[in-house]
């Protein structure tokens, strides 16, 4: 018994770690100018350049605009914590709290997914009350955003694991990795449209299966099995946390 609430006390104070730093990071940087410049506009200007240029309908863009949107809000967060703690010489301070780096990785996570499912509820909104699309099934769109939400915090975490206090590195990085995947994921036409090549490489980018899903939900037919896109965003969600815990670690031996 003893034992037994020894575990339960570790338990609770490892979430109420994730809580907190998930708390920290939404008040300090939520609102950051890096954040909301590569968080927010630049799904806007990919918008305008490749959807509105190519006169998309709404029952298109829409749906891809949602899921590049999380995308890139979701993974905006968790690129800035790090690098900033390192700078302002808060990180060690934060490493060596009472609680594992696994939670302070989580707390970011959680930080980076909220951001992301805040934002894009606004998006839903306004897609359905300025045009004409329709929500066919709201709980797979919100449990699709949900598990996409979470796949591209830890995305954003993993971009982070460079041992560097200049954020600007790591947003260069993130940009490299993120915008080819724009062009791959069906975010800007259907993936049954897309060139052979492209349908090729779409498997191996969780915004892939976040598109479908998200088109999927507004009435349109899936590319991928249903329950593929959500194994696979939770397998990616697995990779990108196991890699982040192991580059955390290998950066935060290095900087020791």
């Amino acid at each position: 018994m003893g034992e037994s609430h020894v575990a339960a006390a570790a338990w609770r104070r490892e979430l109420h770690g994730v809580y907190v730093i998930a708390k920290k990071n939404a008040m300090l940087y939520y609102f950051r100018p890096p954040v909301l410049i590569h968080g927010m506009l630049l799904p806007v200007f990919f918008f305008l350049v490749f959807v509105v240029a190519r006169q998309a309908t709404a029952e298109t863009a829409i749906p891809g605009i949602l899921a590049m949107t999380l995308c890139f809000t979701a993974s905006a967060v968790g690129p800035m914590v790090t690098p900033w703690e390192r700078r302002n010489k808060t990180y060690e301070r934060l490493i060596s709290s009472p609680i594992s780096q696994f939670s302070i990785i989580l707390g970011d996570v959680v930080a980076g997914a909220c951001f992301g499912l805040i934002l894009v509820a606004g998006g839903v909104a306004l897609g359905l009350g300025l045009t004409e699309v329709r929500l066919a099934r709201p709980a797979m769109l919100a449990g699709g955003l949900v598990l996409s939400a979470v796949c591209f915090g830890s995305l954003g975490v993993l971009l982070s694991a460079p041992p560097t206090n200049n954020p600007s590195q790591i947003m260069m990085l993130g940009n490299l990795v993120r915008m080819p995947l724009i062009f791959i994921s069906g975010v800007l036409m259907p993936l049954s449209e897309m060139p052979g090549w492209s349908r090729a490489l779409a498997p191996f980018s969780p915004l892939s299966y976040c598109a479908d899903l998200v088109r999927a939900a507004f009435g349109a037919e899936p590319y991928f099995p249903l329950w593929i896109d959500a194994v696979a965003l939770a397998a990616f969600t697995s990779l990108f946390l196991l890699v982040a815990r192991s580059f955390h670690r290998w950066a935060r031996a290095k900087a020791l």
